[in-house]
């Protein structure tokens, strides 16, 4: 296998997986600050959507950490197992997100003192 054939399907998977990753973060997101209403709807500021999309921009930045782990194995003898697994990394790595995201959500839209 060439690189610009595991890129090119590195690409096809990942950026699929990308929709869902980023998906489960909004719904966490979007879940939290309904939860944590009226509360949540204070904290609300333009500082507050600056700091979220850093947030976004950081959490897509880290899904890119699979890039190279995929092309490498892609172009290794583990070839035909990993095509079939790296779903495993998907899953894993979006869980990962998701509780981080959790706890950063927690922070900011439920009120402590209620």
């Amino acid at each position: 296998m060439t690189f610009h054939d595991a890129a090119t399907n590195a690409i096809r998977f990942w950026e699929r997986g990308r929709i869902a990753y980023n998906l489960v973060l909004a719904i966490i997101v979007i879940g939290y600050f309904i939860v944590g209403l009226p509360f949540s709807k204070s904290q609300i500021s333009f500082d507050f959507f600056l700091g979220f999309f850093i947030l976004a921009v950081l959490a897509n930045i880290a899904f890119c950490a699979a890039y190279p782990v995929d092309i490498f194995t892609q172009m290794s003898s583990f070839n035909v197992v990993w095509l079939k697994a790296r779903w495993v990394l998907l899953f894993i790595g979006t869980l990962f997100a998701a509780i981080i995201t959790r706890f950063m959500v927690m922070g900011v839209f439920i009120n402590a003192t209620t």
